[in-house]
């Protein structure tokens, strides 16, 4: 039987296709492969003997871990690269499930800008080109919202 809208939508939701950050037009290629490694690298993680990139190792592995990914977008549209890595556990990062680093490739390589425990989410609010970045969780309080100063991603709220 054909999905209905709403059906594909579920799906995708459970079978995690669905990415909470648009892409835009303006996207940079995919990474080289030794580029890529470097920005995982910088991230703090390891690459495990399987090629999985792995930052918080679970004891036991539980069905929950999702190994590193990356996600490769230009956050500020300067024409470089910035990269979103992300590791999911409810072993690692209890209710909330995943953490990830925001990074920015420097000529010296790759910077971290922002590393946190949950979900960021790009919001509308620009500072010199960057988004406010709201970091998501469970529940239903006030998230936090990290503001760009120039140089670093900062606490705003």
């Amino acid at each position: 039987m054909p999905l209905t809208p709403l059906g594909t939508l579920y799906t995708l939701l459970v079978t995690g296709l669905l990415v909470a950050m648009p892409a835009t037009a303006a996207d940079p290629p995919a990474l080289a492969p030794d580029d890529l490694a470097a920005a995982f690298t910088a991230a703090g993680f390891q690459q495990a003997a399987d090629d999985r990139w792995i930052r918080c190792q679970e004891d036991p592995p539980t069905m929950s871990y999702m190994p590193g990914e990356a996600e490769i977008t230009d956050l500020n549209s300067d024409g470089k690269p910035e990269a979103w890595i992300k590791e999911s556990s409810l072993f690692c990062y209890g209710n909330t499930g995943s953490a990830f680093v925001l990074l920015t490739r420097e000529s010296t390589g790759w910077r971290p800008l922002l590393d946190e425990v949950g979900m960021p989410l790009e919001l509308d609010a620009r500072h010199d080109g960057w988004p406010d970045i709201e970091v998501g969780g469970p529940g239903f309080g006030q998230f936090p919202v990290y503001r760009w100063n120039g140089h670093d991603y900062t606490l705003e709220k």
